[in-house]
């Protein structure tokens, strides 16, 4: 007896010996280099497959985005006291000012334009250190995780124009 199955690139149908189960071969078609089944055994029971109901993935989807919202809503600080850029004097945490530039691109970006107009009034009163911070966040490879599900164009055109507001 032998192994029927299909080639995963141009879909022909090819017969492998009942030994090659398990190993990979080339098709003789297309020459796609392909995974040959193991044979089906006789006290295997069929696996029936059933079609997806299109109202489990809009609930699905539904459920992915609210906790999306959550996990935003629980990682991110939406109001940020005025003393905490900084406390007080003249010493400026460099975190705190890294933590509001996430939280002010991640508004904008989110379309939280109160927020970010809040967020971004306490980002100029340190307006030499939020810009080197921005300037280096526009020249790092990687973005901040909290900021990583932002086109990258996108992410680079928000802060370059949060840098152009901050120096006008």
């Amino acid at each position: 007896m032998s192994i029927s199955f299909h080639c995963e690139c141009c879909k022909q149908k090819i017969k492998a010996p009942d030994n090659a189960g398990g190993k990979w071969g080339n098709c003789p078609y297309c020459k796609h280099r392909c995974y040959i089944p193991m044979p089906k055994s006789e006290d295997e029971p069929e696996l029936r497959l059933a079609p997806i109901e299109e109202s489990e993935e809009s609930k699905i989807g539904m459920l992915r985005s609210q906790t999306h919202v959550l996990t935003r809503q629980i990682l991110h600080e939406t109001d940020l006291p005025a003393e905490s850029i900084g406390g007080t004097g003249d010493t400026v945490d460099e975190k705190t000012v890294i933590k509001t530039c996430i939280l002010y691109l991640r508004q904008i970006a989110d379309g939280e334009l109160d927020g970010a107009e809040k967020t971004f009034s306490k980002l100029k009163i340190y307006k030499r250190t939020t810009l080197r911070i921005l300037s280096s966040m526009g020249r790092a490879e990687r973005p901040e995780p909290e900021l990583s599900d932002i086109p990258d164009k996108i992410l680079q055109k928000l802060i370059r124009a949060a840098e152009a507001q901050l120096s006008s």
